[in-house]
């Protein structure tokens, strides 16, 4: 396989995806897009047909989306020990990563963007609601120390990144379950590296 090449942009989803190659601490190189034109192009979209960021590339293996990409990055380098070890690990490494991809998402977009169903109709949304989605969220981060169990892996990325994303633009409201959660993870080594390369890779050149 040749090298990883991680197509982002500094102010996208694509930071999540920045962190998790910096935890796995593989060598990669960064493809930095515009919004327009750049990310509309004939060969990005010969990649992703979505026109979005991230996308990761592996030689010929070619993946989209933030949480696959965590999954993808945890099974691909498992010697990284950052994917899950037991059965158990993969059950919650797995739960929680769709969880927070699909429903969860889905409630707080639904949320802020002030388009969600009738309350009446909650047994048919994936989510039911956005007070059930974000109950659920804490009774999975209160069960352990991390998201799959006594150890940090990919999984907690992503949530992390969900959660932090939230806390940030006041989408999630704090609370001492999330708040201790997110202070676990917010001071990892690759988050804070990965944080510096997108801030600088977004500041305006001189």
């Amino acid at each position: 396989m040749t090298d990883l090449v991680l197509y982002t942009n500094p102010m996208s989803r694509g930071r999540i995806a920045r962190w998790a190659l910096e935890e796995v601490g593989q060598p990669y190189r960064v493809v930095n897009l515009e919004y327009g034109p750049d990310m509309h192009s004939a060969s990005f979209l010969a990649l992703n047909p979505m026109g979005k960021v991230p996308v990761l590339t592996h030689g010929d293996a070619v993946v989209t989306e933030t949480a696959a990409i965590c999954a993808y990055l945890a099974e691909t380098f498992s010697e990284s020990g950052l994917g899950p070890n037991t059965p158990v690990e993969r059950a919650l490494f797995l739960r929680w990563l769709f969880f927070c991809a699909g429903p969860l998402e889905a409630a707080i977009i639904n949320r802020t963007f002030q388009c969600e169903p009738p309350r009446e109709k909650a047994r048919a949304i994936g989510y039911g609601t956005f007070e059930l989605a974000m109950e659920t969220l804490e009774k999975a981060i209160a069960a352990n120390d991390y998201i799959a169990g006594s150890r940090f892996t990919l999984a907690d990325v992503y949530v992390g990144s969900q959660i932090g994303f939230g806390l940030q633009f006041g989408t999630i409201q704090k609370s001492p379950v999330i708040t201790s959660y997110w202070e676990r993870i917010a001071e990892r080594h690759a988050r804070l590296r990965a944080t510096a390369l997108d801030d600088a890779a977004a500041t305006p050149k001189a």
